[in-house]
């Protein structure tokens, strides 16, 4: 089973449609969002099974050009 994980994404000012773009061609989210705050975008995506999260996160998401910071939540049962 997948695990499910929420990912808030701090953007370089200005960069926050180019980081979006890029992370959709990268086709690994489940939903994308713009959102207000100390954050500029909310990511949710499905961790393969038997993948390590933060490796995931590091090589799929972290790694995209003008992300400044990532804040990772961890789900654990949907109600």
């Amino acid at each position: 089973m997948s695990q499910c994980v929420f990912v808030q994404i701090r953007c370089a000012p200005g960069t926050t449609y180019e980081v979006a773009d890029a992370i959709a061609l990268r086709e690994i989210h489940s939903e994308l969002y713009s959102t207000s705050g100390e954050f500029d975008l909310m990511l949710k995506l499905y961790i393969p099974e038997g993948e390590d999260v933060g490796h995931f996160i590091n090589e799929n998401v972290a790694s995209v050009e003008n992300i400044q910071r990532t804040l990772t939540t961890m789900t654990f049962r949907a109600f």
